[in-house]
């Protein structure tokens, strides 16, 4: 059974838009991310995978919309999100809880709408890693005319698919990828599994692969074929470290793009697990439970 929580509160703001987000355990972020949504997001939603911490605690003392439903995929639950939320606003925004919006892009996302010259926009997305900004960035859609959107439906990675023009609008998007190096190890092992899993059934990707397509249907061509690619974690690791320039934030660009190499590697060595043993990844609880209470207990 779905649980609904309101509040009589609000986070009125400024621009004609509802920020949405889904969330599992991130109360390490909610209060940060919603400090920098203050006045600005007409309405802000939450929809919560049942998270242990004080992820809905804080996002109900902020008047956020809170819905929990379970996780059953990344393309599942925002499809779900956009097709049953109240949203009341013209334009509705996709956040993750780690992302930051600046000023000059809170600002230009204001002027972009009032232009009424399209219907969605495209920005900057910029990544933090230890704490330390990195000079990797990617472009990406996330915001649109409310009822304008769907997701791809896949189980990680997901994709918007926008009706009409997309325009791209100034201003970054910061991306705090992980508190720490074992929250971010943890995700990546979530996240790894449901991409072997994806690899192993053949599933549908976020676009059709497609080496002269478009830039998104180019990484989905280079993620299909990379296990055929010879010295392919080696050359990944150039690539993000000299191509993209991870080099010039010193030892955490080193670590960072080492990191990103072994996520690959990771995903290969789990779809090769699978088609070894015929079992797919197994779900980890972390964390303490409830006592049980056919066994002594002791304080």
């Amino acid at each position: 059974m779905n649980k609904v929580f309101f509040t009589d509160e609000r986070l009125p703001g400024e621009a004609p838009i509802a920020v949405v987000m889904i969330s599992l355990n991130e109360g390490h972020n909610m209060g940060a991310v919603l400090e920098n949504l203050s006045g600005w997001a007409q309405e802000v939603f939450l929809v919560d995978s049942y998270s242990q911490d004080d992820t809905v605690d804080i996002a109900l003392r902020y008047g956020v919309k809170v819905l929990q439903r379970p996780f059953r995929g990344f393309g599942d639950q925002w499809n779900f999100a956009l097709q049953n939320l109240s949203i009341t606003s013209p334009w509705t925004m996709k956040l993750d809880p780690d992302e930051r919006l600046s000023d000059d892009l809170k600002r230009n996302l204001i002027l972009a709408i009032q232009q009424n010259d399209a219907d969605g926009f495209s920005l900057t997305r910029r990544l933090w890693f230890m704490k330390k900004k990195l000079p990797v960035s990617n472009v990406i859609t996330r915001l649109w005319r409310t009822g304008g959107c769907q997701f791809t439906d896949i189980l990680v990675n997901e994709h918007p698919i926008v009706k009409g023009r997309i325009k791209y609008v100034h201003g970054d998007m910061d991306h705090h990828d992980s508190p720490d190096l074992d929250h971010w190890l943890e995700k990546q092992n979530r996240y790894t599994s449901a991409e072997a899993i994806i690899a192993y059934k053949n599933y549908d990707l976020a676009d059709i692969p497609s080496f002269l397509g478009t830039s998104l249907q180019r990484r989905m061509w280079f993620k299909k074929n990379f296990s055929k690619i010879p010295f392919r974690f080696s050359l990944f690791f150039l690539y993000n470290w000299l191509y993209l320039g991870a080099w010039k934030a010193g030892w955490v660009g080193y670590a960072w793009a080492w990191l990103r190499s072994d996520v690959m590697r990771f995903r290969e060595y789990k779809r090769r697990e699978i088609e070894l043993t015929g079992c797919l990844p197994r779900k980890i609880f972390y964390g303490e439970g409830l006592p049980d209470t056919r066994v002594t207990q002791y304080k």
